[in-house]
């Protein structure tokens, strides 16, 4: 059974070839606004911004 709260899972996506990278968890009462964070790209081999994502693939 999922749990029922404010927190739901977001996916991460690279802002430079657009893959789906790193999934968590974030609080939507605490932090309406959507995240954007500097993480490790395996496909662009580099440090690239991503962006949060609803969608999870």
């Amino acid at each position: 059974m999922a749990k029922k709260g404010p927190r739901g899972l977001i996916a991460f996506v690279c802002t430079i070839c657009k893959s789906q990278n790193y999934i968590n968890q974030k609080n939507k009462t605490n932090v309406p606004d959507k995240l954007a964070l500097m993480k490790y790209c395996r496909h662009c081999r580099k440090h690239t911004p991503h962006k949060e994502s609803t969608k999870l693939k």
